[in-house]
């Protein structure tokens, strides 16, 4: 079965948090240290749709993956600069997944008035700053130890992508 993609809906809230919710609890990946619950995150899929994509990647009724883009600052001058974020599941990467969401993703932002896409990596995270500059990220910042997670400081990187 091909896997397919489209606009995530808060119907996706439960099965994104499956996903979701190990990185949260496991790794150092994302910087929430709670879980998320359907509710809530169907509040962010919601907030986000209502001007910038998100999307889902599912094969059958089993999640692969998601992508979707935030603002990047509050304000005004920020407007055509986002964030981007991308989770597989587990076992889902290595199959391009990876990259036809984000490609799929940018697309979608260049249908926007956005200019600059940032990609916040925790590093260290060679998988993810792979994926950043197969798709054209270029490194623009690394900021020393800003979380604090299992018990120790973690530094983020910035990744750059002008479309």
């Amino acid at each position: 079965m091909t896997p397919t993609l489209r606009e995530a809906a808060p119907d996706d809230a439960a099965a994104i948090c499956e996903l979701y919710n190990p990185y949260v609890l496991n790794t150092a990946i994302t910087f929430e240290v709670e879980p998320v619950t359907p509710e809530e995150m169907a509040q962010r899929i919601a907030s986000v749709t209502t001007t910038l994509p998100w999307l889902v990647c599912y094969e059958g009724r089993q999640l692969l993956g998601y992508a979707y883009a935030t603002p990047w600052r509050p304000r005004a001058a920020y407007r055509h600069s986002v964030e981007s974020s991308i989770y597989l599941a587990e076992g889902a990467s290595g199959r391009g997944l990876g990259t036809r969401l984000y490609g799929a993703l940018f697309d979608a932002l260049r249908q926007r008035p956005v200019h600059a896409v940032f990609g916040g990596i925790t590093l260290p995270n060679a998988g993810s700053v792979a994926l950043h500059e197969k798709m054209g990220f270029r490194k623009v910042g690394h900021l020393q130890e800003v979380g604090w997670k299992f018990d120790r400081w973690i530094d983020v990187g910035y990744w750059q992508l002008l479309l």
